[in-house]
């Protein structure tokens, strides 16, 4: 049992590398999950066994967990994806904590204390830090950042206090008020290293506590001395880190300015916008994209909000149909979690070959004779490029002011998740298109349909 326990180890790390390979591209990546869920199932089963659970409380576990996490993967709207994300990451966190509290027993290795601090350490700050990351993606509490005088020396006296009571415990293992106060104290640092992100990275914050979950869960693994844990803890915190760093490139800034620079919370002086709105009907957009021969479709949370994602493979068709070429440009931090558009577009069963990244579709853009920006604001802002005193300064976006015309599908002039006004809205190859964005598709759909 011993020996096939140790096999089942190797094939379950396997699985979990291919499937990690899979998932780097669009078109393999619903099999990468599947092969690397795969893996999970044989990984737990196989620790389960190892610790000599009968296989009854096993298939029982196995069977609570595939309903709760089927109605939940089943009831949950695809605006509130990212959301659920937090949530899987905040409790992965709150398991690693557990976890490694229970390897806890009398004559611990220092080793195997200093480990079983660092997933209860890690694990705590993913779990509060993830809850806030779900309240302000649910808008449940404020979006914005939360900054108060004194703020740097309060979250340096947590560390520290952290680093104390650490030490503490491992010279005085048998003391649990030094472990309780690493417990309490971790679980406060994560609320403190959130609450100061604005709504506006929190894409980036999504996959930043995705690592630090695998970061506690490699802990744990080597706390519990379980190889198969530390193997796919180290896993997901080094493809979390990977992610992470993509992100931030993609906004052109460091790590450490997202994590300390208080994005969007203090008031910014922004430059006053010439030019008018100008506004446009369905029918008269029909008429341009009837005689469009290359169409740049750019998605945006507001396309999650109005679940158009279907509509708009419709209206792709049918433009298509008509002779025009139409790609998808995706830019990486659009929506609120990493991957946001490439989730939605393929429920809709939209070709892989159709969505181009960024770097790909910009070159392309001057082109295009009609780029749709659907509940898009913050990736597609000229501001970026133009304005210095913009808070987006420098970020590389989509530059959709390019194409010939730019057809905007808002509810209203509303700014975006950042609260930066966009000048895209006011320039002359621009026209506005009011109202809900799947209502709208679907009224140039019936245009098209005649």
């Amino acid at each position: 049992m011993d020996s096939l326990i140790q096999y089942s180890y190797v094939v379950a790390a396997a699985l979990f590398i291919y499937g990690l390979k899979l998932l780097g591209s669009p078109a393999t990546a619903r099999r990468g999950n599947m092969i690397s869920a795969v893996g999970m199932l044989l990984a737990v089963v196989a620790a389960l066994l190892a610790q000599g659970i009968e296989y009854q409380w096993v298939a029982l576990g196995i069977l609570v967990g595939a309903v709760i996490g089927g109605a939940a993967a089943r009831m949950v709207q695809m605006t509130a994806m990212p959301e659920m994300v937090a949530l899987f990451n905040g409790f992965g966190g709150m398991a690693s904590l557990l976890v490694g509290w229970a390897a806890l027993v009398p004559g611990s290795a220092t080793f195997t204390l200093v480990t079983i601090i660092l997933s209860i350490l890690i694990g705590g700050v993913t779990f509060t830090g993830s809850m806030i990351a779900y309240g302000k993606l649910s808008e449940r509490i404020g979006s914005g950042a939360v900054l108060f005088s004194g703020q740097q020396i309060v979250n340096s006296l947590i560390v520290l206090g952290i680093l104390a009571g650490a030490v503490m415990f491992c010279l005085q293992p048998d003391n649990h008020l030094w472990l309780y106060l690493v417990v309490v104290l971790s679980l406060v640092f994560g609320v403190m290293a959130v609450i100061p992100i604005g709504g506006a990275d929190m894409p980036v914050v999504i996959s930043l506590l995705n690592s630090y979950s695998g970061l506690a869960a490699c802990a744990a693994g080597f706390a519990v001395n379980n190889n198969i844990l530390i193997v796919a803890g180290a896993l997901v915190g080094a493809s979390g880190i990977i992610l992470t760093q993509i992100m931030c490139k993609a906004m052109n800034r460091s790590l450490a300015n997202v994590l300390f620079s208080g994005f969007g919370s203090g008031k910014v002086e922004q430059t006053a916008v010439e030019g008018e709105i100008k506004p446009i009907n369905v029918e008269d957009a029909y008429y341009i994209l009837e005689a469009a021969s290359n169409v740049a479709i750019i998605p945006g949370y507001g396309m999650a909000v109005a679940q158009a994602q279907h509509v708009v493979k419709e209206l792709a068709e049918l433009l298509e149909k008509n002779g025009a070429e139409v790609n998808f440009g995706i830019h990486p931090v659009a929506g609120r979690m990493p991957g946001h558009m490439n989730v939605l577009l393929a429920e809709a069963d939209v070709p892989y070959d159709q969505l181009l990244e960024m770097d790909d579709i910009n070159p392309r853009m001057e082109n295009v004779d009609v780029a749709i920006v659907i509940g898009a604001n913050d990736v597609v802002n000229p501001a970026a490029r133009e304005n210095e005193g913009s808070p987006i300064y420098g970020m590389p976006v989509i530059n959709v002011d390019k194409a010939r015309t730019v057809f905007v599908l808002k509810r209203s002039m509303a700014s975006g998740f950042a609260g930066i006004e966009n000048p895209l809205f006011y320039k002359d190859n621009t026209r506005m298109l009011f109202g809900d964005a799947k209502e709208s598709i679907g009224n140039l759909i019936r245009e098209f349909s005649g």
